[in-house]
C-alpha cells in the first residue's frame, strides 16, 4: 500500500472516471487503473464497483476512501510541517477567492503582499464556493476567501471586512434622480443576476427577496450571468440594472457618463467576507499577513455619485 495508490482511489471516488481521475494525478489509464486494482488486491476487497457506463464506490469502499483521505492529509500536513520549520514565509501559498471577490482584491492584494512577504508567493484560483471548500479539505488550497456563512469541520474561519451593496445602472436611467434605491423597486425592472451557484446572487435575492423567480407573476425579466464584468457590461448597452458589492462598483473601464451607481436605502445590505483555512494547518504566520494584508487592500470609499 503507497500513498500513490490511495491518492489514486481518492481521486477516483471524486472523478467517478478512470480518464478524468487518470488526469488529475498526472498518470495514463492504465497506471491508475493497475494501481487501483493492486490495492483492492492486496485489501482482498473490492473499492469499486465497474461498469461501462460507470464507477462507484462499494460500500467498504466508501469506508477505505475516507481513511485514504484522512492519510493523505496527514502526509500532506508532515511536508508542510518541515516546510513552515524553515520559513513559513518562504513557501508559495495556495489561496482560493470566489468569483465576486477575487478579481477585484488580488490586483490590490498582491503588491502589498510583495511588501511584506516578497518570499511567499500566490497560487491563486478563482471558483465556486464549495469547489473552493473541496479543494481547502483536500490540501489543494492553503486558504479560500468566501463570503460568510462559512461552515466545515476541522476548518477555522476570520471575518475580515463587510461589503454593502450599491445598484448600478445606465447613466440616463430615471433612478438616477435619486439618493438611494427602495430595494422594493427592483420589482418590476430588469435586473441582471448572475447564475446559480453563485453565492453573490443568493446574496442579492435574500436582500430583495420579491425578485426570485416565481413571485408575482412575470413582473420582472430576470438576465442571468456568468460573471459581474459581464453583467456591468449589459447594464453599459442599457439591457437593465444590477447590485454589486462595493469592490466592484469602480473597478472597471468606461469612461465617464455611461454608468451610474447608487446605494440602496438603509438598512443597506452588506456581505461579510472571510479567510478559512484548516485548522491543521502549520503555517499560522502565512494566514496572519494574509489576513492583515486583505483588511488592508479592502479599505475602500464609496463611490462617487454619477
Amino acid at each position: 500500500m503507497t500513498l500513490t495508490e490511495l491518492r489514486y482511489i481518492v481521486t477516483l471516488a471524486q472523478e467517478q472516471h478512470f480518464g478524468h481521475a487518470a488526469e488529475r494525478c498526472h498518470v495514463s489509464q492504465p497506471t491508475l487503473s493497475v494501481g487501483v486494482k493492486k490495492l483492492e488486491d492486496e485489501l482482498g476487497v473490492l473499492i469499486f464497483e465497474r461498469s461501462k457506463s460507470a464507477v462507484r464506490v462499494t460500500p467498504v469502499g466508501e469506508a477505505i476512501v475516507a481513511q485514504a483521505q484522512k492519510v493523505l492529509e496527514q502526509a500532506q500536513g508532515i511536508r508542510e510541517l518541515a516546510q513552515a520549520g524553515k520559513n513559513q514565509l518562504t513557501a508559495p501559498l495556495k489561496v482560493g477567492a470566489i468569483y465576486t471577490v477575487g478579481p477585484y482584491l488580488f490586483p490590490h492584494l498582491i503588491p502589498q503582499l510583495h511588501r511584506v512577504a516578497p518570499q511567499m508567493p500566490l497560487y491563486i484560483e478563482e471558483n465556486f464556493t464549495h469547489v473552493l471548500r473541496d479543494k481547502l479539505r483536500n490540501g489543494e488550497l492553503d486558504a479560500i476567501i468566501i463570503a460568510l456563512p462559512f461552515q466545515e469541520a476541522d476548518v477555522l474561519t476570520l471575518p475580515l471586512y463587510d461589503e454593502p451593496f450599491y445598484v448600478l445602472m445606465p447613466s440616463e436611467h430615471p433612478w438616477t434622480k435619486k439618493e438611494t434605491i427602495d430595494a422594493s423597486l427592483l420589482n418590476d425592472k430588469s435586473l441582471l443576476l448572475l447564475g446559480e451557484g453563485h453565492c453573490f446572487r443568493d446574496q442579492v435575492l435574500e436582500a430583495c427577496p420579491t425578485v426570485a423567480k416565481g413571485n408575482d407573476g412575470a413582473m420582472h425579466t430576470t438576465v442571468e450571468s456568468s460573471s459581474l464584468e459581464t453583467i456591468r457590461h449589459m447594464v453599459a448597452s442599457g439591457l437593465g440594472i444590477s447590485i454589486l458589492p462595493l469592490s466592484a462598483v469602480d473597478s472597471h473601464h468606461y469612461a465617464p457618463g455611461i454608468l451610474a451607481v447608487r446605494p440602496l436605502t438603509p438598512p443597506v445590505p452588506f456581505r461579510t467576507v472571510a479567510i478559512a483555512w484548516r485548522a491543521s494547518f502549520p503555517r499560522p504566520k502565512a494566514i496572519e499577513i494574509l489576513a492583515d494584508s486583505i483588511r488592508l487592500c479592502s479599505v475602500a470609499k464609496p463611490p462617487v455619485a454619477k
